[in-house]
């Protein structure tokens, strides 16, 4: 006989696909779909025997999706944007908390300040995972995605900070601003310190594994053991996710070899896409909780669900009063302006509407104690505001971004190398190192690499030199070079099917047209006319 929770993660799993098949034929975001279904099984008459438990899905989910956004986080982008991604990590946290505590307050003045506060830290900072999940898919400049997806990675620190603070402060009717402050900073710094230390054991580990396999489920348990040990410590395990990601992420290009890096980014993103369609599929399916918590569909539902509104009009209201005077106030210095000049009016517009919330807010929520004050109505508005931003501002962010077309530039004046400069640099180092390779009488011996070398530095050059005017030739080319693989490809598998070569030899004459293959993907994409 199946058991129940197998039939239920066979039908999240199920449910993940057909949803996924359903927003790519729609063109919506998969998110804002997951979480559509989610609300349509949560109401189905057949009442899965399903319950949510928190911490477990916190824990599950959180620090593997932290850590691969973490992972693929450029470090110099990061750093070069801490100031505002602070702004909005710090900054906008506590703003928004203030701002959702007042308005609960002024709406339900019989409920402790406080727990409008615990309200508002639940609910202000955006979801790592929401904004990965929506900003892939959004042709946001790279500049903006820095910032948001940094911003997502650092304020759950910050919101669950004042979460607890305010949790601590509602059910004690104690609150103390000094303790406030060292909780913070202990907080902070362990979590770092906890994520450095656990970084550069994975990455010394990491470097000693020769096992493809063998590092992939390390890669995972370190996220876990990482999430779990600062937990432990009483720190926080988002930034010590986050911290040893970074470290990571840095140090991947040195530690691993090329057949590792391919397999594991291979399972990592499948395994991404999985998490993330569960968590937003688990967020939908809350929606039966909050409405038994509420007693069923009533007139004092629907009234605490008018309030939620407008508690999610706060927080999305908040977000912007915040984002606009910390976007250009900053830059009233000339330090700050000359190395980072006044963007135009959509760059804040866009980061103000691009504060999709998501499994964080949700499980701190449903984590608290069923003394709470107000504990009903918390739940709800964190369920509605976490809808609404998925479901309004996740679904309209593309066509607002396609509409507004912010541009955003980097800060300060680096120059870079553009690609075929570089590809000229790292191919002329390839050629010194075959060209040192000579027999006894000094002939080089190894003249076809270097001359297959050398034709690649030639083409580099020319592409430098000419431009756009070689875009219709290179891309003339690489669609030849495809339909050669193509080709191939089709006269290898003539060959296993007419039994003249074995599995073996089809398998290893595959898996070399398939990085090839793979390989004339991503330069023919490249030689594409940018648009």
């Amino acid at each position: 006989m199946t058991h129940a929770p197998f039939t239920i993660l066979l039908a999240l799993l199920i449910a993940a696909l057909l949803l996924s098949l359903v927003a790519k034929h729609l063109r919506m975001p998969p998110a804002a779909a997951y979480v559509i279904g989610g609300m349509a099984l949560a109401l189905t008459p057949a009442k899965p025997p399903f319950t949510i438990d928190p911490e477990f899905i916190l824990t599950l989910f959180l620090p593997p999706l932290l850590q691969a956004s973490a992972y693929f986080t450029v470090w110099r982008d990061f750093k070069a944007n801490l100031r505002p991604i602070l702004m909005l990590a710090i900054g906008a946290v506590i703003f928004t908390t203030l701002v959702v505590g007042l308005v609960v307050h002024a709406l339900l003045p019989e409920l402790p300040l406080a727990a409008g506060f615990c309200l508002g830290a639940i609910v202000s900072p955006p979801d790592a995972v929401a904004a990965k999940a929506v900003l892939q898919r959004v042709p946001v400049p790279p500049r903006l995605v820095t910032i948001l997806e940094g911003e997502s990675l650092v304020n759950d620190a910050s919101g669950l900070m004042l979460y607890r603070l305010a949790a601590a402060a509602a059910l004690t009717g104690v609150f103390d601003w000094s303790d406030a402050a060292i909780m913070f900073g202990r907080l902070s710094a362990g979590g770092v310190a906890v994520g450095l230390v656990a970084g550069l054991f994975a990455n010394g580990a990491m470097s000693r594994l020769r096992d493809t396999q063998l590092l992939i489920l390390a890669s995972f348990l370190i996220s876990w053991a990482t999430y779990v040990g600062a937990e432990a410590l009483h720190v926080s395990g988002v930034l010590a996710v986050v911290t040893a990601g970074l470290l990571m992420g840095w140090a991947q290009h040195a530690i691993l070899d090329a057949q590792s890096r391919i397999e594991m980014q291979t399972v990592w993103r499948a395994a991404v896409f999985v998490m993330e369609a569960m968590v937003f599929i688990l967020i939908g399916l809350a929606l039966r909780k909050v409405v038994e918590g509420l007693g069923g569909v009533n007139a004092a539902a629907a009234s605490a669900v008018v309030n939620a509104l407008i508690v999610t009009a706060a927080v999305i209201g908040a977000r912007f009063v915040w984002v606009f005077p910390a976007t250009y106030l900053p830059r009233l210095a000339p330090a700050v302006r000359n190395y980072d000049p006044c963007p135009s009016v959509s760059v804040p517009i866009v980061v103000g509407w691009a504060g999709m919330r998501g499994v964080v807010s949700l499980a701190a929520a449903l984590a608290l104690p069923a003394d709470f004050p107000g504990r009903d109505f918390i739940v709800l508005a964190t369920f509605v505001v976490i809808a609404v931003t998925v479901l309004l501002q996740g679904a309209t962010l593309g066509p607002l971004v396609d509409w507004l077309k912010p541009t955003a530039r980097p800060p300060g004046a680096v120059a870079h190398l553009d690609d075929h400069a570089a590809r000229e640099k790292v191919y002329q180092a390839a050629i010194l190192v075959v060209a040192a390779e000579v027999d006894g009488d000094g002939k080089e011996r190894h003249p076809m690499l270097l001359e297959d070398y050398r034709r690649r530095v030639a083409i580099h050059r020319r592409a430098q030199r000419e431009g756009d005017a070689l875009i219709e030739t290179k891309r003339a080319h690489f669609a030849m070079a495809l339909a050669a693989v193509g080709g191939a490809r089709a006269e290898l598998l003539r060959l296993h099917r007419a039994g003249d070569i074995h599995d073996a030899t089809l398998h290893a004459i595959e898996a070399e047209l398939d990085l090839e293959e793979s390989r004339l993907q991503r330069l023919s994409g490249e030689a594409a006319p940018a648009h």
